[in-house]
């Protein structure tokens, strides 16, 4: 394991890399526990680095077995070699070829970084730092390469031999029981990016013909009879290709692309050039055992690792700090194709809910960091909410400011100049800047500063002038690091609802607003309207065109007004989910909320308007979730009460639209055959939010409707949705479902991955005490991330009340696991740690629970620099 005290990174001391690698041959002779890897590096000194400056490569755990210099063996006294790091003092010339030979054990590689094994096959991940487990190297992402891959196996252990680019040559060693292929990629790329795969595997074979009329094969490769449930994710992958092409521009460069999913993997998946590594979660699917969720899963996992063929392969980024440069871009790209595949307010309105519960509560917390952060002491402790969502939604805006031509103009430029080059923000600015004359220095301070801003709203109606004045306030709060902020650019889109329903005409002084968008970039500023002949209800942050907490003086009948009128779908939703959280907040501080009939009458007219959408509707209707309530709340939460004031409106919900909702249930329910489309979702969706409402109060009525759903369903989104009704109510009827459950798919490990997560966000008492319990069933392992996420994350992260339960056992259990995990998985472990994220917000009880298992875990002599570092943020 390496050193438990990392020094700190800082953006400012970035230097460039003091030797370049122009060519890497590499030759894997693979074998369970003594893989042998053979390195070519064509080294060259960087013309911008220091003169003299020695080769020095990084290691993780590595064996050196050999050393030579255009093919000279090295003596070890001209060398230094640890596991961590191999270093040439003085290197023979400016320019020479170093050769070295290591060893590695993929089998005892827990850790899943480098070369690993999985279900007896081989397996790679070099994202961000795993290519230094495998063989000596400059393993920074400003180093690019042409790789060259020879790979050597048993041929009855991997029949199958992948790795990136195109297949030069494969066949048989002569005189052995072995075989080869050579694999050459002509793209250069960082050594974050290599990946190779071999083992036992069935190929879905299909192909497509680019824009320019090139043909490509494509393969995704899976476990042997699994080939049936790998259909979805080829669709998904030929839709993205074209997409691409349409949306952007880009076609794919290669002759060959390639997926494999895998069953053990510490992300959701990795965008390896040419080779994409997926976990399986994110590749399978079946109606019997994928949810609708699940669907829009992979199609939204595979279009992303697509796009980043160019926005993180083509051009990657110069260093670490720079990541959302790559994640971020590549997290709007997929959203948009996602958005232009099924319904783009839907998906809008999915995303905004993620950013929330996610994103806004990491910057409200200890974790909270800018999208380019300026420091850190572990990397991976940075694949965030804030790097990904965030980033997502800065470019987003860089969007909505520019308006569509000027966007596409910025992305053809940076594509244009940074093609093959490793780039930052700064260099991603320019490209946009340049592309269309806007100056863009305040807006990069979203890149720079940490905390969602709060934009402060007050309208005034002067009915003899015809004007409506919008006065504005925007602050930042203070976060880790940032105690004083500077004013953002922040484009907000609006509209004036007059009494009809209909949008009044938005003009400032002569000059019709642009796209309806108006722009904030003062700490206070006010925005007057002309030529009005009515008082208007204001529409703000239409389509959530900024990622900013708005308070606003709308009241509770303007918000009723604006969930029936808006013409904007995102704040048609807002306001009937800002009506809500109002009453919730109140509740949950034990306040007598006015406004209920409200909220009822506008979820009436919303549910029994034929004109809307069925997953609008769903959405829509769908109380603010419990991390949502306490972020509202601000400080001193009791999650308990957070949870009865949920519990309790969702009873009364559900009793006053009884009537609507059983006949919702009935109409959309079907005898078609299932079907992943977002129309057919849609409609699942809403029936199983009727349902969810109907069973609320754990009546018999409610509960036999959910049971009979359960023992009918022909697809996994409605059992689940049946079976997690049940699992919410102490009844015989619970067990039964869930055994019966088990029995049907005990063999497959993804659905029973839904199982294990369903009883571990079961809001009861006994709930850590069965988490315990199924720690010890024979299908759970701490050796496969899926299987603990699935159980002990899903209890830590989206069961507030037991995690956080008073007397800290919550905490204590999740601390345990953390100590337990750190020495096989650094990385899950690190990632399960970060649900302590709110631990500040709670009341004092809790928070000192919350503390003491922090400190506890603090304090542990040998901890991974990736616990350590998120320990020590959380304190902070």
């Amino acid at each position: 394991m390496r050193d438990a005290e990392p020094q700190a990174v800082r953006l400012a001391d970035y230097r460039p890399p003091e030797w370049l690698v122009d060519q890497v041959d590499l030759d894997f002779a693979l074998h369970p526990t003594q893989t042998r890897v053979t390195a070519r590096l064509a080294l060259r000194r960087n013309p911008k680095g220091t003169p003299g400056a020695p080769v020095i490569l990084d290691g993780d755990g590595l064996t050196l077995v050999r050393l030579a210099i255009d093919g000279a063996p090295l003596a070890g006294t001209s060398f230094e070699a640890s596991p961590e790091r191999l270093v040439l003092r003085h290197p023979p010339a400016d320019a020479f070829t170093l050769e070295i030979e290591t060893l590695v054990d993929p089998t005892a590689n827990t850790q899943l970084m480098g070369l690993y094994r999985t279900s007896n096959n081989y397996c790679t991940q070099c994202e961000p730092e795993g290519f230094r487990r495998i063989t000596y190297f400059p393993d920074r992402p400003d180093v690019l390469a042409v790789y060259t891959t020879r790979i050597e196996a048993e041929a009855a252990e991997a029949p199958v031999l992948l790795g990136n680019g195109n297949l030069v040559s494969s066949g048989p060693v002569l005189g052995t029981s072995r075989h080869f292929a050579v694999w050459h990629d002509p793209w250069p790329k960082p050594s974050y990016l290599f990946a190779l795969v071999g083992g036992k595997l069935a190929r879905v074979a299909d192909s497509f013909t680019t824009a320019s009329g090139r043909q490509v094969e494509l393969g995704i490769y899976v476990e042997e009879g699994k080939e049936t449930r790998a259909g979805y994710a080829m669709d998904a992958l030929k839709r993205s290709m074209r997409w691409d092409e349409t949306a952007f521009g880009r076609e794919y460069d290669l002759d060959v692309f390639n997926i494999v999913a895998v069953s053990d993997f510490n992300m959701g998946a990795m965008e390896n050039k040419g080779l994409n590594v997926f976990n399986d979660k994110y590749v399978l699917a079946s109606p019997q055992t994928a949810t609708d969720a699940d669907y829009s899963g992979i199609e939204g996992v595979i279009a992303h690792e697509y796009f980043h063929n160019w926005t993180g392969n083509r051009i990657t980024c110069r260093d670490w700090f720079q990541l959302c440069l790559k994640e971020g871009l590549t997290v709007f790209r997929d959203q948009e194709f996602s958005s232009d595949q099924r319904s783009r307010p839907v998906k809008r309105i999915s995303d905004v809910r993620m950013l929330k519960a996610a994103q806004f509560t990491e910057d409200s917390g200890p974790l909270a960091h800018p999208v380019r952060p300026e420091t850190y002491r572990e990397i991976n402790n940075f694949y965030t909410a804030t790097v990904y969502e965030k980033g997502s939604e800065v470019v987003r805006m860089l969007k909505t400011l520019l308006g569509e031509e000027g966007f596409r103009k910025g992305m053809d430029l940076y594509f244009a100049r940074h093609d093959g080059e490793a780039a930052t923000i700064e260099d991603f600015l320019a490209a946009f800047a340049d592309a269309t004359g806007r100056d863009l220095t305040q807006f990069a301070l979203w890149y720079a500063q940490s905390g969602t801003p709060t934009l402060e709203v007050k309208g005034a109606f002067d009915a003899a002038a015809g004007t409506y004045r919008l006065d504005v306030k925007q602050s930042v709060p203070p976060t880790p690091g940032q105690s004083e902020k500077k004013p953002m650019v922040i484009p907000l889109a609006l509209g004036l609802v007059g009494p009809d329903g209909a949008d009044l005409p938005l003009t400032l002084g002569n000059t019709p607003v642009e796209r309806g968008v108006v722009e904030v970039t003062e700490r206070e500023q006010s925005f007057l309207f002309t030529g009005l002949d009515a008082k208007p209800v204001p529409s703000l942050n239409r389509g959530f065109s900024a990622p900013v907490n708005v308070k606003s003086d709308l009241t509770p009948e303007d918000r009723v007004f604006l969930a029936a009128h808006d013409r904007d779908p995102f704040n048609r939703f807002d306001a009937l989910q800002g009506l809500a959280l109002g009453l919730l907040a109140k509740a949950a501080r034990g306040k007598v909320a006015e406004g209920e009939a409200a909220l009822i009458d506008a979820a009436r007219r919303l549910l029994t308007d034929a004109a809307l959408d069925p997953a609008f509707k769903a959405q829509a209707l769908a109380l603010p979730g419990e991390s949502e309530i306490a972020r509202e709340l601000g400080g001193d939460v009791d999650p308990d009460g957070v949870f009865a004031a949920r519990k309790a409106l969702r009873l009364r919900l559900g009793a006053a639209l009884a009537g609507p909702l059983v006949e919702t249930y009935a109409a959309l329910g079907t005898d078609a055959p299932f079907a992943p489309d977002a129309a057919s979702a849609g409609r699942r969706a809403l029936r199983n939010l009727a349902l969810d409402y109907l069973a609320a109060a754990g009546s018999a009525e409610g509960i036999a409707r959910a049971e009979a759903q359960f023992a009918a369903a022909d697809n996994m989104t409605d059992r689940m949705a049946a079976l997690a009704v049940l699992a919410q109510h102490d009844r015989p009827e619970r067990g039964a479902a869930l055994d019966a459950f088990y029995a049907r798919f005990e063999s497959d490990a993804l659905v029973i991955d839904k199982w294990f997560t369903l009883q571990a966000q079961i809001p009861e008492a006994g709930t850590l005490e069965r988490v315990k319990a199924l720690m010890l069933h024979p299908a759970f392992s701490m050796g496969n991330p899926n299987r603990v996420r699935a159980l002990v994350g899903a209890f830590a992260a989206t069961n507030p009340t037991q995690f956080n339960r008073a007397d800290g056992a919550g905490h204590a259990f999740l601390a345990d696991v953390v100590l337990s995990l750190d020495a096989r998985n650094p990385q899950v472990a690190s990632r399960l740690l970060s649900a302590f994220k709110t631990w500040r917000q709670l009341e004092p009880g809790r928070r000192g629970h919350a503390e003491a298992a922090l400190r506890r875990v603090a304090d542990t002599p040998g901890l991974s620099p990736d616990v350590a570092d998120i320990a020590t943020r959380s304190l902070g």
